[in-house]
């Protein structure tokens, strides 16, 4: 478990709320993400002794380093999030259990002359009027049904007006069409029960709604049960499809949503990240406010300062509040993106609804998180000021650090982990299979990956690779800043370069900067940061030496296996990370695996106990 986190405390602030969870590990990798009609109930469960909830869950378990969760308004918000979350982030825990689902939308056609209204699971750019996503497509194909019947929409896929006669369908004959085919239909009159329907479908649905439960209601009164009980099951269908998410929008834009929640001098600000219309992830900042200092304030404080170091500006940003020198803000943002960029604070509709739920998610963690939010912000960004100070560095955001490994010059590696704001970026994490360097050479090897990762920031190529670092911090002294500088002066770059030196002992000691080696706080959040760093650039390189390793025995262990074939073993291979991770699975997992069954499941587990585990066949 995480240091800094404190289990009890933590599952003692969770709110009876629906949301989505999201586990980490203790390097802070998304493991699970999961979605619960009470967060409270649902995320305490986990860590409750309960005997037969399966050897993955336990597993998982034992692996969460700390947890957060997002709190939606429905429960239809938070299935909608939990996908999101699971495409953008593919937990290792939840890809055996997930599919790749797309959820339905309806359709409308509003851009032809006698409009259409259908089911769709893709949106596109088009002159259509799309509502959804919704979780269930019976529900949708019901009231779909519905709507036809009471507006009479056509359902049929003909392009019209049509150039020749046409023969009117069964659907005119059972007065559920007006036949806009055979010119029958006004289209004045046409799109007049469109927009009915359209505006049924954005949210005006009690008029529908009035009207199923006095059929129903009639019915009944008349004994006509059966009659009843299908005019109450189109009301709850309908009553389903109505219920309002504001998760993925139909514009497929790119947006960030903004809110502020504040007490005093203590402030957080919660930031929604909405990229091509789905909600994929949030953060929240923790900030010190001036004296008097608004709330308004506050907000245009943080967005000068965060969007004058972040890398990346969406089209629009959406605020929960208007703030001083808007324009002004929206013109210097526009100038940095090169092109335009708003700061909408929108008053109705889905919009204003995403904003309402970041400033909920906000006030509930200035209202819980206060304390261990103001230590992470000391043991992040506080650290990074500690590092600048001690350099001599001012405006250090972006650390990458680098570190070689190979077992005997076996399969070297190279991994490149990045820190923006004391905070690991994985999305920006390199792995680099060494090509040109035979031997434990890790000076050669070094030198290779550096000059790959450089030379591709200078290709021009809008990537992970293309943001250039305010510092590089090399596995250790002299030797290896030399190599870095070396490579840096050959392509033409200018980029501080810092040695982590380490001790007899293996233990960080200081820095090595300029020639020299600066001593450095074993106390301080700075060291701390460096520590941090500096391991979780060497787990990244075993980790991914390690993957490598495991994948050629994996595959050479399951060629000898009777029963195992390339179907078989390609599964496998794709259901399992390792060697290690298929023998704890055991043969009631192997046998779920796609082309398994029980047979090739022994045979598998049988050849496994034969084989050592990993870690007892070198060290790196």
């Amino acid at each position: 478990m995480n240091n800094d986190f404190d289990l009890k405390e933590e599952l003692a602030k969770l709110p009876h709320l629906p949301g989505v969870y999201i586990m980490h590990d203790a390097s802070d990798e998304i493991i699970y993400v999961g979605k619960a009609v009470d967060l409270h109930n649902r995320v305490r469960s986990y860590f409750r002794k309960i005997v037969g909830r399966g050897p993955q869950i336990d597993l998982m378990v034992r692996q969460i380093g700390r947890f957060e969760y997002i709190v939606t308004d429905t429960e239809l918000e938070a299935l909608v999030l939990e996908n999101n979350l699971i495409k953008e982030h593919r937990p290792r825990f939840n890809t055996m259990l997930k599919d790749d689902k797309t959820y339905p939308f309806i359709k409308v056609t509003v851009g032809e002359t006698y409009p259409r209204i259908f089911l769709t699971r893709t949106v596109k750019k088009d002159k259509a009027r799309y509502f959804g996503p919704y979780s269930s497509s019976y529900a949708v194909r019901e009231t779909i049904d519905l709507l036809r019947r009471i507006f009479r929409i056509r359902s049929c896929s003909r392009q019209l007006p049509a150039s020749g006669p046409q023969r009117p369908c069964l659907y005119y004959h059972m007065k559920q069409c007006d036949a806009p085919c055979m010119g029958k239909a006004d289209p004045q009159a046409y799109r007049a029960q469109v927009d009915e329907a359209v505006r049924f479908l954005g949210g005006n649905y009690e008029p529908v709604c009035k009207m199923l439960e006095e059929k129903m209601l009639t019915a009944s009164e008349q004994m006509e049960f059966e009659e009843a009980a299908s005019w109450r099951d189109l009301l709850a269908n309908v009553r389903q499809v109505t219920q309002k998410q504001k998760i993925t929008s139909t514009d497929g834009e790119d947006k960030d949503i903004i809110a502020v929640a504040a007490d005093g001098r203590e402030a957080v600000v919660q930031v929604f990240f909405v990229r091509g219309g789905k909600l994929l992830g949030r953060d929240h900042f923790y900030v010190t406010a001036g004296l008097e200092e608004t709330k308004e304030q506050i907000l245009q404080s943080f967005l000068e300062q965060y969007y004058a170091g972040t890398l990346y500006i969406p089209k629009e940003l959406m605020l929960d509040r208007v703030i001083p020198g808007q324009d002004v803000l929206e013109q210097w943002l526009s100038g940095k993106k090169g092109q335009r960029v708003y700061l909408r604070v929108p008053k109705k509709g889905t919009k204003e609804k995403m904003v309402e739920m970041a400033a909920q998610n906000a006030q509930i963690v200035l209202s819980h998180d206060r304390e261990r939010i103001r230590r992470e912000e000391g043991r992040t960004i506080g650290a990074v000021r500690e590092i600048s100070a001690l350099l001599g560095l001012p405006g250090i955001n972006r650390m990458e650090a680098y570190d070689i490994s190979n077992i005997s010059g076996y399969d070297s590696v190279g991994s490149m982990v990045v820190f923006e704001k004391g905070k690991p970026k994985r999305s920006d994490y390199r792995k680099f299979r060494i090509k040109t360097v035979t031997g434990p050479n890790d000076y050669a090897s070094m030198d290779e990956v550096l000059s790959r990762r450089f030379a591709h920031a200078l290709s021009g190529e809008e990537d992970g690779f293309s943001v250039l670092p305010d510092v590089i911090l090399m596995d250790g002294g002299r030797g290896q800043v030399n190599i870095a500088l070396a490579v840096l002066e050959r392509l033409g770059l200018s980029i501080p370069v810092c040695g982590m030196v380490k001790d007899d002992f293996h233990r960080t000691r200081g820095l090595y900067f300029q020639n020299r080696e600066l001593p450095i706080d074993t106390r301080s959040e700075g060291f701390k940061l460096i520590t941090r760093i500096q391991d979780e650039a060497h787990r990244f390189a075993i980790t991914y030496h390690r993957s490598l390793r495991s994948r050629d025995q994996v595959h050479s262990v399951l060629d000898d296996i009777p029963g195992i074939g390339p179907a078989r073993r390609k599964a496998l291979m794709r259901a399992f990370p390792s060697l290690d991770a298929m023998r704890e699975a055991g043969e009631e997992e192997l046998a779920k695996v796609p082309s398994m069954n029980a047979a090739a499941a022994a045979a598998v587990a049988k050849a496994l106990r034969a084989q050592p585990p990993m870690d007892k066949q070198g060290k790196e």
